[in-house]
Formats: C-alpha cells, structure tokens, sequence
C-alpha cells in the first residue's frame, strides 16, 4: 500500500458510509472478511462478525440505528498491507479504524477503536 491508494481508499470509504449506500459500503471488505468493534457488540452483542453476509446485516443494523450517521476523516496511516482511518462521527466521537487489505484492496481484517 502506498500513500496514494491509501488516499483513493479513504476518501471512497467515507463517501460510501457518508452516502448510506449498503452495497457501495459492502465493496470495500473481502467476503472473508473479519472485524472487530464495540459497536457490533452494543447492535449485535458480538464483538467480533466474520463473513460480508454476516458484515452486511450488521451494517444494515448499524445504518438503520444511526440514520444521521457521517464520518468526517481526520488522518490516514499507511502500513505496508493496512491502513489505518481516523474520523470523528456525527456525535463528535474521535474513532480509528485499522483495516488490513488482501492483494485486491479489500478489507479482511478491521478492528475499530473509540475514543
């Protein structure tokens, strides 16, 4: 990953959760995809949802939940096969978002953080 794609990444990440667009989200995770958020665990009572079927009713759950829902992003870190996004949500919650990619640029592994 270079800085360049990590910028593509982002700014359509967030246009995607900023448009409300289920499937535009869904574009960005592999289908074997594993993440980790203590939102998923406050919506689901799991931590952790394994599977983009699983993710999309999840997402779906989380859309629903929060309709005001918007992501400003403040920084991205660039790793070598990981990203890291840091926003602030429309609650003025600070969050981070470390996402490892596979070789086609989707994320397989997400762990979200809150401040």
């Amino acid at each position: 990953m270079n800085a360049e794609s990590a910028q593509a990444f982002a700014h359509e990440w967030i246009a995607a959760w900023n448009a409300h667009d289920l499937e535009r989200i869904l574009s960005h995770y592999a289908e074997d995809v594993r993440i980790t958020s203590p939102i998923a665990e406050k919506l689901t009572g799991n931590a952790d949802v394994y599977g983009k079927e699983a993710l999309r009713e999840y997402f779906a759950t989380g859309l629903a939940h929060y309709p005001d829902l918007h992501f400003d992003l403040r920084e991205i870190f660039v790793g070598s096969d990981s990203l890291v996004l840091s926003y602030v949500n429309q609650n003025g919650t600070r969050a981070a978002e470390m996402m490892v990619l596979d070789d086609e640029g989707k994320v397989i592994r997400m762990v979200a953080h809150y401040a």
